[in-house]
């Protein structure tokens, strides 16, 4: 039986749980839509982070909060991607990652672009923005709607957009976006398929 259980991954800093309100509702979306759940859990009543430094917060649920650990956070920036196609179904942040851990090729220290059909959708960890001109576009066929990139579509500072392989060469900048990084600019991001490269930016 599939395991089910999603988490959220929250950036705690100082005590602070950043865009709470952008996790709360994703993660009031995936009881109802999994499992029905009717009864509110409100999170900033259930975080109880360390008071100093930076950490990231991991609650695992289902119809209920299982744990939530807080885990010190050391940023790693990948700069080496490469393309892998595949159809898989992320739209929920489930807990199992095998299945993208899967795609990924073994030995390899390249971080992963998981593309559909031809078209980009996200990094293993994270979403992606590209700009053209003065523009940041996210791939509108993400494969997980994460929370910064919610939050950066609402006050417009990223548009969506379907971002074919080919068009690669139109953007100048790349850079990823997820509840820890934020939107963080990956100078020098170098982009191959099939041990091809594509473009660097």
């Amino acid at each position: 039986m599939k395991d089910l259980r999603c988490i959220e991954t929250i950036k705690i800093e100082h005590n602070i749980a950043h865009n709470i309100h952008y996790h709360q509702a994703r993660f009031d979306r995936t009881r109802k839509e999994l499992w029905g759940a009717q009864e509110s859990i409100e999170l900033s009543k259930e975080i109880n982070a360390p008071t100093q430094a930076l950490y990231k917060c991991r609650i695992t649920y289902g119809e209920k909060i299982e744990k939530i650990e807080y885990l010190p956070y050391v940023k790693k920036l990948p700069q080496n991607f490469t393309l892998v196609e595949s159809e898989l179904d992320y739209r929920y942040k489930f807990a199992d990652r095998s299945a993208i851990e899967a795609l990924k090729v073994q030995g390899e220290q390249k971080e992963i672009i998981i593309t559909k059909k031809g078209y980009l959708t996200d990094t293993s960890i994270a979403n992606i923005a590209l700009l053209k001109g003065e523009e940041w576009f996210t791939p509108k066929r993400a494969l997980l709607c994460g929370t910064m990139r919610a939050k950066l579509l609402d006050k417009g500072l990223i548009k969506e957009k379907d971002i074919k392989i080919e068009d690669l060469e139109k953007y100048t900048n790349f850079a990823l976006i997820n509840a820890m990084l934020g939107f963080e600019i990956i100078n020098r991001a170098k982009i191959e398929r099939e041990a091809q490269c594509l473009k660097i930016f």
